[in-house]
């Protein structure tokens, strides 16, 4: 048996960068081995994009390296390494979905059978099409396309769902599991947050340029010491009204139920048993928070600087 590369497939050392007075990424470390699959989280003007485009060559840091299976960006990109879906990755409107592959396929180094990656994209049905009749959905599947026309061994997806619906989305990370089955190494960005909770092994969340978590979705969602608690018969700011309730929101998944952070459930069941809202709630509900959940806490500047943040994350940080 073959033992495995002893080198990252992506490695990132002390990386910073700075546009004008904007530190878009500040001293990050970030080592993702072959085949993973790993969700790049953080919100707008967190690096994550920043950070992306130095793994493929399109910006260059002001210190630090970047390595991709073990050669620089530009290399790894030039000769088919590393495959890249931006999410408004340029397409040629007037073009036909088939003439458009064909003539990027003809400029790979070490193409993919055309057939494979029509197949692996799922788009033998868009062929025919011209590009600029496709919806939203059907142009990310053409991008994913074009992202495997020189047989990558690294995936780099920027945002790959946007403009699809749910059942696209999930058709999309169905062929997605099949293509990481042949070893590929895969980041993808995301604010589809149970999409990083379901397809990820690893999950990373970046904010203000740095690396402040980085685990598996349930040791990111553990940071969180509270509880979440929904149930129905209240409305939102009712909810938000009693003792350890920190947040209260109508459930957006399930229209009728009302969703809330606990810092305390047990103080919070209290109330709602025994107080003046005794009575009138049913269907309670308490569990462990997501992603969702510690991904806010993370990423809260109001209430919390990033030196008790990274504190908070003692033990699931790497």
């Amino acid at each position: 048996m073959t033992s495995a590369p002893a080198s990252p497939a992506i490695d990132l050392r002390s990386l910073t960068k700075t546009y004008g007075s904007v530190r878009a990424l500040d001293g990050v470390d970030l080592r993702i081995g072959h085949g993973e699959i790993l969700a790049l989280l953080g919100p707008n003007g967190a690096g994550k994009s920043t950070a992306m485009e130095m793994m493929v060559g399109l910006a260059t840091p002001d210190a630090g390296t970047v390595r991709i299976l073990g050669t620089d960006p530009v290399t790894a990109t030039r000769t088919g390494l590393i495959g890249t879906m931006l999410q408004a990755g340029a397409l040629l409107p007037d073009q036909t979905v088939r003439s458009m592959l064909w003539m990027l396929h003809s400029l790979q180094a070490r193409p993919m059978p055309l057939e494979d990656v029509i197949d692996q994209a799922d788009i033998s049905d868009l062929m025919r099409r011209r590009i600029g009749s496709l919806s939203g959905g059907q142009a990310q599947r053409v991008r994913f396309a074009i992202a495997l026309l020189g047989d990558p061994q690294v995936l780099l997806l920027d945002e790959p769902t946007v403009g699809m619906d749910v059942g696209a989305r999930r058709a999309f990370w169905d062929q997605m599991r099949q293509v990481a089955a042949a070893g590929r190494t895969i980041v993808f960005a995301t604010h589809h947050l149970e999409e990083a909770e379901r397809e990820a092994g690893r999950v990373v969340v970046m904010d203000r340029g740095r690396v402040v978590a980085d685990g598996t979705g349930a040791e990111v969602a553990g940071i969180v010491g509270s509880r979440v608690i929904t149930l129905r018969g209240l409305a939102a700011d009712e909810l938000a009204s009693l003792p350890g309730v920190e947040s209260a929101a109508p459930d957006e998944s399930d229209p009728g139920r009302v969703r809330a952070v606990a810092t305390d459930s047990d103080r919070v069941l209290t109330a709602l048993f025994t107080g003046p809202l005794a009575g009138r709630t049913r269907d309670v509900l308490v569990s462990a928070p997501g992603l969702e959940e510690a991904f806010l806490h993370i990423t809260d500047h109001e209430n919390a600087d990033h030196d008790s943040t990274d504190h908070d994350l003692e033990g699931a940080v790497r």
